[in-house]
């Protein structure tokens, strides 16, 4: 267990650096629209699968030029040697934060990619367990015991391995936090504003809920982008986070 005080580099340092909002639309031109629509209240854009197949590699670039912070979300998994040229092209571009399974040889080998190249404004982030799954879903890929578990044996692994932090769900992040202490942060998806259609997710929480649970960064995505007006949407959020900070 993690016993220093030392605060992450990562840290937010406001509301508005709390909230990361994915860019989850078929175009690059929609996601420039989305985010011409919520600068100023949404601190991190999140690019994952779905737009990196269109176009969104470059425009991580981009983006990150402009003085954006971005989220590449690419849960990379392989072969060390692999991992390690990979990271190190993605710490070229620019952006803050990436993700990789949690897997220990994985981190490991993303870790030493940035230590020999002497980056540390990359934090590497490991995905525990997607919180579109739940125990059945776990037992159900092959693995025995429950989520709950299996999330504090990969956050143990992340630190070991020296990463920046990890993203699970909001449910767990109170459990996590002891064993991350304050030198790494935690990235929660899975947030539903009261009210709000719980989509595919399976571990959800509230904002403000999430806040006091320990969360550090909140990936709030449909809540803002599918509403009629996503600037009212991100600045009713960051609302509730600032109370609940």
């Amino acid at each position: 267990m993690s016993t220093t005080l030392v605060p992450s580099p990562f840290a937010p340092t406001s509301a508005v650096d709390r909230l990361m909002l994915p860019l989850d639309v078929p175009t690059v031109e929609e996601a420039r629209t989305l985010v011409k629509k919520t600068e100023g209240v949404v601190g991190v854009y999140k690019i994952g699968m779905e737009l990196q197949f269109a176009g969104g590699l470059e425009l991580a670039r981009l983006l990150a030029s402009e003085g954006h912070k971005i989220f590449l979300d690419v849960k990379l998994h392989d072969i060390d040697n692999t991992i390690f040229s990979a990271v190190r092209n993605v710490a070229k571009m620019g952006v803050r934060f990436m993700t990789l399974h949690a897997y220990p040889k994985t981190m490991r080998a993303a870790v030493r990619a940035l230590q020999e190249d002497g980056v540390s404004d990359l934090c590497l982030l490991g995905v525990t367990v997607l919180t579109s799954m739940d125990d059945d879903d776990l037992q159900a890929a092959g693995y025995r015991g429950r989520v709950a578990e299996l999330v504090a044996k990969r956050a143990e692994d992340a630190r070991l391995a020296g990463m920046g932090g990890i993203v699970c769900s909001p449910q767990e992040a109170a459990a996590m936090r002891p064993i991350l202490g304050s030198e790494m942060v935690m990235v929660t998806p899975g947030i539903r504003p009261a009210g709000s259609d719980a989509g595919d997710q399976k571990r959800i929480m509230t904002p403000g809920d999430a806040i006091r649970a320990g969360s550090d960064y909140l990936v709030i995505g449909r809540p803002i982008s599918k509403a009629a007006d996503p600037r009212a949407a991100a600045e009713a959020i960051l609302a509730e986070i600032e109370a609940a900070i």
